[in-house]
């Protein structure tokens, strides 16, 4: 950070993590989470949120030692170095973010081709493409805009979803959330590591260690309390979703089931705010997501680990990597369903967090850690990458390939760069 400029506090750290974690994803995998889960969709979300839970101590140990805006990036190169493994990996944080913008985009037309019932699948992907191209747009135009959109998008959402939690409350029957309504526990464990996408979020409080006034003391607060309090948040909400609305109807509304839970209790009127929330939420989450990825690109590029034309700067700005990100999210969005979009964005995000959790292993007496709590981590992620495979591909074996393509394509770009002029990393610009 500049001399001069203005550091942070713990509570904005905190207010990030939520932020991301709470930026879109509940409003795209309830229903998803419903139809995989049953009943046991709070006790699915409540397993997801452990493995991100252990999986934030690692954060917290790598944070503290090595505190910088590359987040995990700088994680793995410092155990992993720039080797051919290590740098496929940070190409797959990449592809995983490219991921969330598509399930984010397929989460904003949902919601908002509710509002034209009679439009048909083209007023879904018109939709689906405004969704990227938008702020795109913006992201060229004004990053200032974005920060200051982002923060009052994050307040009324949390309030939106609180006052649907008060109000929602009142209706719940438990008899739909009994162990009789549950899958059986492996499909409920993998149900939930399929809907993992929805904690991603919490690492990008680790880019925020250099802009802390007291990041040794910040830094682990902020993990903690903003993974705790979203783990309690979504448990809640799919208490209410899963308590006050038959499952069936939940299902048949799985693209908007959010939506479409706050009806018994709030009416049509109910129905409106949650979809006006999920769409406000979902174009901030892009338009956040857009900023961070285009940087993600230029910061891996910058390490030597993708082509150096992602590193090239266009008015001060990498927007190179902005309009190749975008492209890519583009077509995934308007390309594939949601169950292939969030099992994409979860294989991802838990095979990144397993080598988090390696990383955090690795450097133990540096970082201070508990070695066991880092082998904790990486079996976590492992067994739960491993259950939702098998979950995913014994319900639809296209997944398998859905699957390969993500991280075939990790490893082949990071291959293929090596093979053509891959020259180590390369150091920043003074």
């Amino acid at each position: 950070m500049a001399a001069g400029s203005k550091k942070i506090g713990f509570w904005s750290a905190a207010a990030i993590g939520v932020g991301g974690m709470v930026g879109g994803g509940i409003f795209a995998v309830l229903g998803l989470s419903v139809q995989l889960a049953r009943g046991g969709t709070p006790v699915a979300f409540a397993i997801a949120g452990l493995v991100a839970l252990v999986t934030s101590y690692s954060y917290v140990k790598l944070s503290v030692r090595f505190p910088s805006r590359g987040g995990t990036v700088e994680f793995l190169d410092q155990a992993f170095g720039s080797a051919y493994l290590p740098g496929s990996a940070n190409v797959l944080l990449w592809l995983s973010y490219v991921v969330m913008l598509s399930l984010y985009a397929f989460a904003f037309g949902s919601y908002g081709a509710t509002f034209f019932p009679s439009g048909g699948p083209m007023v879904k992907h018109a939709l689906i493409s405004l969704a990227i191209l938008v702020p795109t747009a913006l992201n060229v135009a004004s990053a200032k805009v974005i920060g200051r959109t982002e923060v009052y998008v994050v307040g009324l959402k949390l309030v939106i979803l609180l006052f649907f939690l008060a109000v929602g409350a009142q209706g719940v029957d438990m008899a739909r959330l009994a162990p009789s309504t549950w899958v059986p526990a492996l499909p409920l464990v993998a149900g939930g590591m399929i809907i993992f996408v929805a904690y991603e979020g919490f690492e990008l409080i680790a880019n925020t260690g250099e802009d802390l006034s007291n990041p040794t003391r910040d830094l682990p607060r902020a993990f903690y309390v903003a993974v705790i309090f979203v783990i309690l948040l979504y448990v809640a909400i799919a208490m209410v979703a899963v308590g006050g609305v038959p499952l069936g109807k939940l299902i048949a509304a799985k693209d908007y089931a959010l939506a479409e839970a706050a009806r018994p209790v709030l009416g049509q009127g109910g129905f409106t705010m949650i979809a006006i929330a999920a769409l406000l939420s979902t174009f901030s989450a892009i338009n956040a997501t857009l900023y961070g990825s285009a940087r993600l690109s230029y910061t891996i590029a910058k390490e030597g680990e993708l082509p150096v034309e992602l590193e090239r700067e266009i008015y001060g700005q990498p927007l190179e990597g902005l309009f190749i990100t975008a492209g890519l999210a583009l077509i995934l969005a308007n390309a594939a369903d949601l169950t292939s979009i969030s099992t994409l964005g979860s294989a991802g995000f838990l095979i990144i967090f397993a080598a988090v959790n390696g990383a955090n292993l690795r450097l133990a007496k540096e970082t201070k850690a508990q070695p066991w709590l880092a082998v904790l981590g990486v079996v976590g992620c492992l067994a739960a990458f491993g259950a939702m495979v098998w979950q995913s591909v014994s319900d639809d074996p296209a997944q398998a390939w859905v699957l390969v393509g993500l991280f075939g394509g990790a490893l082949g770009l990071e291959g293929a760069y090596r093979l053509v002029g891959f020259k180590g990393p390369r150091k920043q610009k003074a």
